[in-house]
């Protein structure tokens, strides 16, 4: 694969569901690649894929592996991105990482494109992509801080599978089946594989996302807490989170309440504000049973809202339900559209 005066790309993880997607939206989106290196484990290395028709082999991360890559995607998780980013880096590299090993790094920007682009003038090397739901959720709400302001927020998610990889798909998938069939079955991966107990999904719901810490909240629910503040540059906002693990393989639902600093404002001003937010696009048609869904954003770039309304007792309050791909805009799209804003600033050497 070679395009005049492209980049040389990496991708670091290529052969999981989060770095095929990466390696797809890259070529969907017509990033600028010169040269595209494909890496992953000592395990998957020596898998081949297919890119338009031509055969890439994938080779395995080493230190210099980024020997002359100018742009460095990781998915491959954190303890990866800990030992090989600072290398890719030190070798001229700019990586964009897609695990939470970095994230609350005071010194390294977390950056939603639509959200906080401006961050990225900051950066040293990495660039820190938030958790799924965090992205989806800031899209919705940024627009709305910056015209309204925003006191609270009060999510609960209802997350897709395929947020805990592919195995676990197929593992709802498997169950599924099996009862379907009156069959037994195993439970080995959620809610979280390496902790103590482990519960079907299909036909079931898990309000368990990630390990608890010593406050009752989940990993992933402080994940969304603290991302959120960092994001947004505001350490003071009110922000605390349910997050639920739903038998659906692609797509995140979230019911997001949010109190903003502003009086007077109703639910049709917030639509249509929202109506033209980057990255947005309103479904909201109560009458029409019009509003976002999982199964309908599959594919799809964008975030999807609908279903906002008034609270019904605090006048700075509102509802509303917010819906996205979270292998697109809640990792690969968001990467890429990092890095094409990183282009498009003219940060990369």
């Amino acid at each position: 694969m070679s395009q005049q005066n492209g980049f040389h790309v990496a991708v670091v993880g290529a052969t999981g569901a989060v770095g095929q997607q990466m390696i797809q939206t890259l070529i969907k989106e017509n990033f600028p690649i010169g040269k595209l290196t494909l890496l992953s484990s000592a395990r998957s290395a020596g898998k081949t894929i297919n890119i338009n028709g031509e055969d890439h082999i994938v080779q395995e991360a080493k230190p210099e592996s980024f020997e002359g890559v100018q742009i460095a995607l990781f998915s491959a998780g954190g303890s990866v991105s800990k030992e090989l980013a600072p290398e890719a880096v030190k070798r001229g590299a700019i990586v964009v990482d897609n695990t939470s090993a970095f994230r609350m790094d005071t010194d390294i920007p977390l950056v939603v494109p639509e959200v906080n682009e401006a961050d990225l003038l900051q950066h040293n090397g990495i660039i820190a992509n938030p958790n799924c739901s965090t992205i989806q959720m800031v899209v919705a709400l940024e627009p709305i801080r910056q015209k309204y302001g925003l006191k609270k927020i009060i999510v609960s998610t209802y997350q897709a599978v395929s947020g805990a990889g592919a195995a676990a798909v197929e593992e709802l998938m498997e169950q599924t089946k099996a009862i379907l069939n009156n069959e037994s079955f195993e439970t080995n991966i959620l809610p979280v594989k390496s902790d103590k107990k482990h519960y079907q999904i299909a036909f079931n719901a898990i309000p368990q996302i990630d390990k608890f810490e010593e406050n009752g909240y989940t990993f992933e629910e402080m994940k969304m807490i603290n991302e959120t503040k960092k994001i947004m540059h505001s350490p003071d906002l009110h922000v605390s989170a349910t997050c639920v693990r739903l038998p659906v393989a692609v797509g995140h639902s979230e019911s997001v309440y949010f109190e903003i600093e502003s009086d007077n404002v109703d639910a049709a001003e917030i639509k249509e504000l929202l109506k033209d937010a980057p990255g947005v696009i309103l479904q909201d048609d109560p009458e029409n049973q019009l509003y976002p869904m999982p199964a309908d954003c599959v594919g799809k770039n964008e975030v999807f809202v609908g279903r906002i309304r008034n609270d019904i007792d605090e006048p700075r309050g509102f509802h509303m339900w917010v819906v996205s791909d979270n292998l697109l805009k809640g990792a690969a799209w968001n990467s890429v559209q990092i890095a094409e804003r990183l282009v498009k600033l003219g940060l990369v050497k």
